[in-house]
């Protein structure tokens, strides 16, 4: 990897840390302030609109080969939080104060805080044992807690505001089905595809984990 890449997955890497870092804090912030748990879209949506948005770069590393992350994988997961964030969360107010958007801005926030302090560490050239075995750990509590209780839960709240609304009617209007059939049918696909990932997550973590102890023995 040429000096000019490193630099740049570096600052990359420190600019989402420091993203989530804040959007952690403002998060906690608004809990203890209102003593509840209804304000994080308030918080902290637009900060963690623009870090997710940002984060596509990240499916562009993969395709050209700065790191050697799944193009695949990356796109699903991005895809998945987007459609999320954006399509749903952002346009429909009446779900943005619902616990489910505390518990999912939550469990991404400390999980992508996680994440990307490892990435910076090891842009740094530093590899502490107790990182990499919380970066390869957390997600077995966080995910899903992010996508049951979070991300599952608020768009099946969210499904009577967007038959209400006719959300995206003419986008959908030369199509045989309304954005409403839609989210049904990613609500039934959801726990497959969410398999999918947090079973490819365990394999990495026991790669990851079985290359740490190697490098300690070494």
């Amino acid at each position: 990897m040429s000096p000019l890449v490193s630099f740049y997955l570096l600052a990359y890497n420190i600019a989402q840390f420091t993203g989530w870092a804040i959007a952690l804090a403002k998060i906690f912030g608004s809990y203890v302030s209102t003593d509840s748990v209804h304000g994080a879209y308030n918080a902290t949506g637009d900060l963690i609109c623009i870090l997710q948005l940002a984060s596509f770069l990240e499916v562009l590393h993969a395709a050209v080969g700065f790191v050697p992350s799944g193009v695949l994988f990356s796109l699903m997961q991005w895809g998945g939080r987007t459609h999320f964030l954006l399509a749903i969360v952002r346009q429909i107010e009446e779900v943005q104060e619902l616990p489910s958007v505390f518990i999912t801005f939550l469990a991404w926030s400390i999980s992508e805080v996680i994440r990307y302090f490892h990435f910076t560490l090891m842009g740094l050239g530093l590899k502490p044992r107790w990182l990499i075995y919380l970066r390869y750990t957390a997600f077995i509590v966080l995910y899903p807690a992010g996508v049951g209780p979070g991300e599952m839960w608020l768009m099946y709240q969210a499904l009577p505001f967007i038959k209400e609304k006719a959300l995206y009617s003419s986008t959908f209007a030369a199509l045989p089905f309304t954005y409403h059939t839609f989210v049904l049918v990613v609500l039934l696909c959801y726990p497959f595809l969410w398999l999918k990932l947090y079973l490819h997550l365990f394999k990495q973590r026991k790669a990851k984990l079985s290359t740490s102890r190697r490098a300690k023995k070494e």
